[in-house]
């Protein structure tokens, strides 16, 4: 598989999972928001290196 095509699959699966919870339970995704909104700077850049990290070792894994 090339580059060009994993990389299309990658951005899809990232919309296909980004939208799951506003479909499925658009209240619980407004209250998760609102709490995100909440939320310091430096929670947010934690939570945000947090996901860096693991995407990285899942690529590396595989």
């Amino acid at each position: 598989m090339e580059w060009g095509s994993s990389l299309w699959i990658a951005i899809g699966l990232i919309f296909l999972i980004e939208g799951f919870l506003p479909m499925v339970s658009p209240g619980a995704w407004r209250r998760m928001f609102i709490q995100l909104v909440r939320m310091r700077d430096g929670q947010i850049r934690f939570i945000a290196l947090l996901s860096i990290v693991i995407g990285a070792a899942m690529l590396i894994a595989a």
